[in-house]
């Protein structure tokens, strides 16, 4: 995209021309059969815990006298009894063998900036002027993707923005990624009372500024954690990296035993400000704001009863074997030399693509056998038969009680809440954590969960869905289980303004 492109290139209308794709209407067989398969590959253990609960059951109502009649026919066929024996251990150890690691998320915490860093329009535009970078196109251009963004009034900026001018520097950066990644871990280690030094992984995502020593570096200096630590960071993976720092997380705590896991979540602003007039990268400009997110995961047993949620699955898929998706996020500069991320036209259609995918693998995973049924009939007979029979567009609702939709921007989640056919209250944490944070990129579904958790609705068994997309391109989904009626964690980012919410926005 270059300098023609249209005002609302990097966030669609509803019922503009670049609309997410009616992405259900059209199904790839093959990752309904990735689903199917790990389905299948855990039938094992989904047949034999019914067995064992039946076998417990019949067990606890027998009395003495009941346990004393099946021993007399057994007593004298001790043949019998062996092979009984021999089948239950091999049961027993086979369910034990298979079951994989219980993955805890015992709490989280998203950071609060101060009020002096708030940036809105008003300030915005005025400093954008103020910097002289920008001609009379490029401001009117932004002010339009402002007003059509669904960010609020009340989104962050670092310091080295707000001032004129700014201050671009690795200081400033480093300055930035240090109250974000502190403030969010300070909070999360005090509610939590754990000790930096029983943290045994860190997993640090931050796309765009990979410093030497990296954050993660920082995060052990800063803390002094233990010298044996598995760390990790993960750079340029974009606004779904979240999701894969818990995958990475989650499959470190299966292998290490009695572990904690620590996964921050960031993006930095200060270095990575748009300086130019291309239009495809002015969109970065107006919607990212600051946010971090700090997450504790365990699989200590122990940490159950205390726990928020359990993991279930995580489903990634990754586009970048196409060049079209390869490209459509791409750091690059511009005519003049100047440095920005351009958000390409066929944005929109990538990411809708990415989606189906995703979703078509997911759904065997956590959708009721009817719904997978009717979807599957309706597939088969389309794809093998050549039958013309309407789609069955699968009721996500019927799998998930929560949705936590990346906070990319507002036509986004337009168009997500239509194609799955959701209810305005199912997008409701996403729209107003875009709306009071702006996009905080792999950490925005960090802020929407604690939307929920701040309006009082999540009980216990509910299940909730964490989607992003990111560079690359990438569409990845998390999926939780609360363990308990979760009430809000003190200091949450909500705390003092969650009664406001929500508020009515102009779509």
């Amino acid at each position: 995209m270059d300098g023609k492109a249209r005002p609302d290139a990097g966030v669609p209308a509803p019922h503009g021309g670049r609309r997410l794709p009616d992405f259900l209407q059209s199904v790839n067989l093959k990752y309904v059969k990735l689903g199917y398969h790990y389905l299948i590959s855990h039938l094992l253990t989904l047949c034999l815990v019914p067995i064992m609960a039946m076998v417990v059951i019949e067990a606890s109502q027998m009395n003495p006298d009941d346990i004393r009649q099946l021993w007399l026919p057994l007593q004298y066929n001790f043949v019998s009894v062996i092979i009984f024996s021999a089948v239950l251990a091999f049961g027993s150890t086979v369910y034990i063998m298979t079951r994989p690691i219980a993955v805890y998320l015992v709490d989280f915490s998203c950071f609060l900036p101060p009020n002096d860093l708030k940036a809105p329009y008003e300030k915005f535009m005025m400093h954008s002027t103020r910097t002289g970078d920008f001609n009379d196109s490029s401001l009117e251009f932004q002010s339009k993707i402002l007003q059509r963004s669904g960010l609020g009034e009340e989104t962050y900026f670092p310091e080295a923005i707000h001032q004129v001018p700014p201050q671009p520097s690795m200081a400033n950066a480093r300055k930035e990624a240090e109250m974000v990644m502190f403030g969010a871990l300070d909070n999360l280690f005090a509610n939590t009372s754990i000790k930096p030094k029983d943290i045994g992984v860190l997993v640090v995502n931050c796309s765009l500024f990979n410093p030497t020593p990296s954050l993660s570096a920082m995060i052990i200096n800063k803390y002094k954690l233990r010298g044996n630590i598995k760390s990790f960071n993960l750079g340029g993976m974009g606004c779904s990296a979240g999701v894969i720092a818990v995958d990475l997380a989650s499959d470190l705590l299966r292998v290490h035993g009695n572990s904690y896991a620590v996964i921050v979540s960031t993006e930095n602003i200060t270095q990575n400000w748009y300086f130019g007039n291309r239009k495809s990268m002015l969109i970065p400009n107006c919607l990212f704001r600051v946010g971090c997110s700090a997450v504790l995961l365990s699989n200590r047993p122990a940490d159950r009863r205390r726990a928020k949620y359990k993991l279930v699955h995580i489903v990634r898929t990754h586009k970048g074997a196409d060049d079209k998706a390869f490209r459509c996020v791409y750091q690059e500069e511009d005519d003049g030399g100047r440095t920005g991320v351009s958000l390409s036209k066929d944005l929109m259609a990538i990411a809708g693509d990415a989606l189906k995918t995703n979703i078509t693998t997911l759904g065997p995973l956590v959708l009721p056998i009817s719904e997978q049924l009717l979807f599957f009939a309706t597939l088969v007979l389309k794809k093998f038969f050549s039958i013309k029979v309407k789609p069955y567009i699968p009721d996500f609702k019927l799998a998930f009680d929560h949705f936590c939709i990346h906070a990319g921007g507002r036509a986004v989640i337009d168009e997500l809440e239509k194609n799955l056919q959701l209810l305005p209250i199912h997008v409701e944490a996403s729209r107003m954590t875009l709306h009071r944070f702006g996009n905080t990129s792999s950490s925005s579904i960090w802020y929407e969960l604690a939307y929920t958790e701040a309006k009082g609705r999540m009980r216990e068994g509910h299940r909730v869905w964490q989607i992003a997309f990111g560079s690359g391109f990438k569409c990845n989904s998390a999926v939780w289980q609360a363990l308990r009626t979760v009430k809000p964690s003190p200091n949450s980012p909500w705390e003092n303004c969650i009664h406001k919410y929500p508020v009515k926005l102009d779509l």
